[in-house]
This record gives structure tokens, sequence and C-alpha cells, in this order.
């Protein structure tokens, strides 16, 4: 396998939905998953659209922002979880900030090592396929 193919190969088509406010950082967060195979659903900036790609059954993994502009994704985060898709936060709020039965998802403090949520990713949803 070439290096091209191999990089490509490293998320394999894992569809990952982003559910992130902050322009930039959603852009710079998909073009490092996708660089690395990944299948991105969004991103999206909202609840409601979040809510819909995940029950469309086409998620392998959500990476959600605590806060989308005062609209918390704790309710994506139990729906995830009880549909089986693995999660993970990627947040500027401490622990503190997250619900006791949430407390053992994984969290990604702003800012981002993308390198370290794109092995997380590969690691966690190659177990759950």
């Amino acid at each position: 396998m070439d290096g091209e193919a191999a990089k490509s190969a490293f998320l394999g088509g894992i569809r990952v939905l982003i559910v992130e406010d902050e322009y930039f950082l959603a852009d710079d967060l998909r073009k490092a998953l996708v660089t690395q195979g990944a299948i991105v659903l969004g991103p999206v900036a909202t609840v409601e659209p979040a809510i819909e790609l995940l029950n469309s059954g086409q998620c392998d993994f959500a990476i959600l922002d605590i806060n989308l502009r005062g609209e918390q994704t704790f309710e994506i985060a139990r729906e995830s979880l009880a549909k089986g898709v693995p999660i993970a936060f990627a947040t500027g709020y401490d622990q503190t900030a997250i619900p006791a039965e949430l407390g053992g998802i994984r969290r990604f403090e702003k800012p981002l090592e993308f390198g370290s949520i794109v092995k997380f990713v590969a690691a966690t949803a190659h177990d759950t396929r």
C-alpha cells in the first residue's frame, strides 16, 4: 500500500458526525478527518439537524461541542449512546460542566489537537464496527 492509500485507509470510511458552531474549527476538524479517510456528516451547528443526522442511522461516531450558542448538546450525547454510537466532546468546558451520567465520555479540550482526535476516533469506531 503506498503512502497515500495507507493515509486514506486509517479511518477507512468511518462516518463521523461533527457538531460544532465555530465554523473554522469545524472545518479544520472536518479536513483532518477526511484526510484520514473518514466520511464527515455535517458539520452542523445546532441540535435539531444533529439529531436528524444521528437518527439517519449513518453515523459511526460523533464529536460534540458542549455549547452551541447557548444550546447544550447533552441530548445528542444521550441519543448517541442509546443508539450505540460512540462520542467524544470537543469543548472549552471542563469536566465539571458534564452531567455525571456522561462523565465517562472522552473530552478533548480546545484548542483541539486533531491528531489525537483522529487516533481516538479510529480506535473507538473500529472497536464498535
